[in-house]
Order: structure tokens, then sequence, then C-alpha cells
């Protein structure tokens, strides 16, 4: 991150916001890291902490070491050839990641809040095959408070492979359609 990239105005309750909508767009991809490695909690226990800082409490070491344990979870299924379930464990990794959101205008950051959406509909793409219809349901539960936080960040940077892809798209389609939620 650049040190002269502008600060934008960011609250608690927005990272709790942003934070909580991460968590509901990872949360129907864990069952395909659940069915692929039943003995591996990590990604379920990211999405659990996360959603304990979205209810209220705060941001805590759990959260990173939450965060770091779906991450390193992704690491082996990608390692065992389970790229879904890999994408499913990034995605409740990143919804971690959400609650340390940087109030920098650094277009990264929209990774922070979309990163967690975006691996979850590629974990289902590679799962069934499909992913419009998580887009939309991603989409749809973007409300207000998400939709104003991610219009004060610069648009989601080029690169990232297909996940990269599905980021821009939600991106794009959040940024240019009235709120859903």
């Amino acid at each position: 991150m650049a040190a002269d990239s502008p600060t934008i105005e960011l609250t608690l309750s927005e990272l709790r916001e942003v934070t909580a909508y991460a968590v509901a767009c990872a949360r129907p991809a864990l069952a395909i890291f659940d069915r692929e490695r039943p003995e591996d909690q990590r990604p379920g226990a990211a999405l659990d902490a996360a959603q304990v800082f979205a209810d209220g409490a705060e941001r805590t070491k759990l959260l990173r070491d939450s965060a770091w344990a779906a991450h390193k979870a992704a690491q082996e299924a990608r390692d065992a050839g389970q790229a879904a379930a890999s994408d499913a464990a990034r995605a409740a990794g990143h919804a971690c990641g959400a609650a340390f959101l940087h109030p920098l205008a650094n277009a990264t950051q929209v990774k922070h809040i979309l990163g967690s959406a975006a691996h979850a509909v590629r974990a289902l793409e590679l799962s069934a095959g499909d992913a419009a219809a998580h887009i939309a349901f991603c989409e749809s539960l973007a409300d207000t408070a998400v939709r104003d936080v991610l219009s004060r960040y610069p648009s989601a940077p080029a690169g990232g492979g297909r996940v990269g892809e599905l980021l821009r798209q939600l991106d794009t389609t959040l940024r240019n359609s009235p709120d859903r939620g």
C-alpha cells in the first residue's frame, strides 16, 4: 500500500456490516469444504469468529489467527487436489479479513470487502459448474451499508485469475445497481 493513499471514513459499525456480509457470502461454500475435508474445522471456526465480531465483539488476535488457519486449510486442500474446498476455505479466511479493512483509498482493499464472496462463488462454480446463482445471492446480500463502504474505494484491481474476474464482476455490479438489501 502506498503511504500517500488518502484515508476514508470508516466506522466500527461499518466494519461489522462488511464482515457480516462476508460471512453470509462464504457460509454456503463451507458445505463444500466440509464434504471434502470433514475432519478440518478451521474454515468453520473462521466463519464463527468473524460472525462473533460482526455481532459486536472486539477485533482480537483470534480473528487474525482464524483467518491464517483457514488459509492454511485452503493450501492443504489445494495441495490435495481439492480446488473447490480450497476456495471455500479461502472464502472463510477472507471473511475474517473483512474485519481488518483499512481506511485507505486503495483498490486492494476491495478484496477485504468482496474477497469472501468471490472465493465462495469460485468454490461453488468448481463444485457445481455454475456461479450465476451464488453471484446473484451475494449481490442480494449487499445492503446499503456495504455498497456505501464499497463506493468509497477505487474499483477492484486487475489480476487474480478467475477469482479476480469474479471480484471485479461483483464490484462493478454492486457499484452500478440499486440497493436490494
